[in-house]
């Protein structure tokens, strides 16, 4: 077909060849093959693999008891509920789950979603009108971000992590508009955690209004891995309390937390879960199973911490830039695209998995491999890793 016949779609698209480029180099990162469940050790290409990419913090997405709700929830209501939650998808499952989730982060009411990002994308924009404002620190997720996307409302960024930012931003709004504030917990690349009792200083201060993304905080931080809020001790003064199952929880599906007010509002105004079908059965039963383990079992998020601990330690001693990170997920500075993707392949070959954070989603002097811990994991294979991402990272010039 002649370029003049193709349509612009596909002359668009034919464009974009960057991925095709990498790949011809046999350094291309992405939809790597799993072949096994999502544990310590996976199965590629036939061979083990030490997973150090996975956000399944608390290592529970194979638990028997987890597998064994799912199934019995699967022989009860089927495979998926035809329908969204606001006509015919709601089940008892996801009552009881709402409740039980409101009551684990300590808020009146709360409302799940089929996915975390269907969350965030169908909260913010909901909650402010065309004369609002939207805050978000500059590293906030994804999901955030489109979210804000899809408002009326102003959307104002400040430097991440940066109060004196945020209080100029602030400043620079109508006092009598809603200020909708929207902050990772814990960020997701960086793995450090958002100086919430500022944010809600600052807000109470400016008549703001607070919402915590906690995606990767449930399950690492607060008490029994309650999240950012329980960890500061401020859940009664964060406004709305966002989480998603596909982490610690072992699932997939999300859920907003509030007041009774607030989540009356959103279930009757947010349209990702108006127009959304309902998570399936076997999604909810594994999140309440999740749930009970992660309150009866305290000791994995103990040897979790003293993994992290132990990794950061050992990693700095190396002579890693580790940026500011805190928690589980441990970013490997590197700061060069090309030495990122040939450290990602070359501890795939050495039987590490890890994952790569490349521009344009960071900047090229800003690359880095994210590195993240589970519960489940052991000090020695923490150890192989350790002795191998080293040997690489010399031989790369990058230590």
């Amino acid at each position: 077909m002649t370029e003049s016949k193709k349509n612009l779609l596909v002359q668009r698209t034919e464009r974009y060849t960057e991925p095709q480029a990498i790949k011809a180099t046999g350094l291309y990162p992405y939809f790597r093959v799993i072949e096994s469940d999502q544990d310590t050790e996976v199965i590629m290409n036939g061979k083990k693999v030490l997973m150090f990419g996975s956000n399944s913090y608390l290592g529970l997405t194979n638990h028997p008891k987890i597998k064994e709700a799912a199934k019995a929830a699967i022989d009860k209501y089927g495979t998926g509920c035809a329908g969204s939650r606001f006509l015919n998808g709601t089940l008892d499952l996801h009552i009881e789950l709402e409740r039980q989730l409101a009551e684990f982060v300590g808020k009146d009411a709360a409302i799940v979603y089929s996915t975390g990002f269907q969350v965030n994308l169908g909260v913010v924009p909901t909650l402010t009108g065309r004369n609002d404002y939207i805050l978000l620190d500059e590293l906030d997720h994804a999901s955030i971000i489109e979210g804000s996307r899809l408002a009326f409302s102003k959307v104002l960024k400040y430097k991440h992590n940066d109060m004196d930012s945020l209080e100029k931003i602030l400043q620079r709004c109508e006092p009598d508009k809603m200020k909708l504030i929207v902050v990772d917990g814990i960020f997701s690349m960086d793995g450090d955690i958002a100086n919430l009792p500022e944010i809600v200083r600052l807000s109470e201060q400016y008549n703001g209004t607070v919402m915590v993304d906690d995606a990767h905080s449930l399950g690492v931080i607060g008490k029994n891995g309650c999240g950012t809020s329980s960890h500061f001790g401020l859940t009664d003064r964060t406004d709305l309390i966002m989480g998603t199952f596909s982490k610690s929880l072992a699932s997939i599906g999300g859920f907003i937390a509030s007041d009774a007010a607030t989540i009356n509002f959103l279930q009757h105004n947010s349209r990702t879960l108006i127009f959304s079908a309902s998570m399936a059965p076997s999604a909810a039963a594994s999140v309440l199973a999740a749930l009970e383990i992660m309150k009866a079992e305290p000791e994995r998020i103990e040897h979790l911490w003293n993994l992290t601990r132990y990794t950061i330690d050992h990693l700095h001693d190396a002579g890693f830039d580790l940026g500011t990170t805190q928690t589980p997920i441990i970013p490997l500075m590197i700061r060069d695209n090309t030495k990122t993707f040939k450290l990602t392949k070359q501890l795939l070959d050495e039987g590490i998995f890890v994952n790569p954070v490349l521009s344009p989603a960071v900047p090229n002097d800003s690359t880095l491999i994210r590195l993240s811990l589970m519960a489940t994991h052991t000090f020695d294979q923490v150890d192989i890793a350790i002795k191998k991402i080293i040997k690489v990272s010399k031989s790369l010039g990058i230590i």
